[in-house]
């Protein structure tokens, strides 16, 4: 299926920003340039600027002429299961380095966060995310034994680990986040490559099994000039959604 215009539009504005063409505070072409250079209608144009204004990337409207606010990439709901396949859904390339995958007993943490005993097996992995090439996340992740055992038989270097796990038929059903700013700590700050102390993103996720058991944590840490996270209330609804802004 053809990508839609829209989608093209702010898919180049997004890269522009990205690669510094478009810095911090530059305006954004007026519209008529903009369908001019992707010989559009207006419609596409202003629902490609209505996207970037909602993930936080320009500013402006009602009136008021767009400018850049923000160079981080953004990472919608659907895709905060999967680092890879967000990266591959905004053209950009992931990346990973696996620093650990072991089997270990449970410690207090674990216990509390998998709803197990403590000492009871998990598997741990850590894992350097990147993006184009640059470090961008760490990735904390703790599994019951009978779904992380099956990491040993992966190359965690290769992508993502929740395609594999559901390819070897582990029913992921439901995910709950926790967003908040935690300081690097050594491990942080050896790997990401900032001072100890320096502040970071965490996306911390607990995943359910279609039959409701926990079967993973995540602690996942993100340099903030990279992602950042805002809430996005439908008031239709009860729940409330989790995105990623800013590309």
């Amino acid at each position: 299926m053809t990508e839609a215009m829209h989608v093209k539009i702010a898919h180049d504005i997004r890269e522009r920003v990205r690669i510094g063409e478009l810095a911090v505070g530059a305006p954004l072409p007026s519209e008529s340039q903009l369908c001019g250079q992707w010989k559009s209608s207006r419609g596409p144009v202003r629902q490609a600027l209505a996207t970037l204004r909602a993930e936080g990337v320009i500013t402006g409207g009602a009136g008021k002429p767009p400018v850049v606010c923000s160079t981080a990439v953004g990472q919608s709901f659907d895709t905060l299961l999967s680092y890879s396949a967000w990266a591959g859904s905004i053209g950009r390339v992931p990346g990973q380095r696996t620093l650990e995958l072991s089997l270990r007993p449970a410690d207090e943490a674990d216990a509390a966060n998998l709803n197990i005993d403590k000492g009871r097996p998990v598997v741990r992995v850590l894992r350097l995310r990147y993006l184009d090439g640059e470090p961008a996340m760490l990735e904390r992740g703790t599994f019951v034994e009978h779904v992380g055992r099956l990491l040993f038989d992966f190359d965690c270097d290769s992508g993502s680990m929740w395609a594999y796990l559901q390819s070897r038929g582990v029913r992921l059903a439901t995910a709950s986040h926790v967003i908040d700013a935690v300081g690097a700590d050594p491990v942080d700050a050896t790997h990401l490559g900032v001072a100890q102390g320096s502040p970071l993103l965490r996306q911390q996720r607990s995943t359910r099994a279609a039959d409701g058991e926990l079967v993973e944590f995540h602690d996942d840490r993100y340099l903030p000039d990279i992602v950042s996270f805002t809430l996005d209330n439908n008031l239709d609804v009860r729940s409330t959604l989790v995105r990623n802004a800013k590309p």
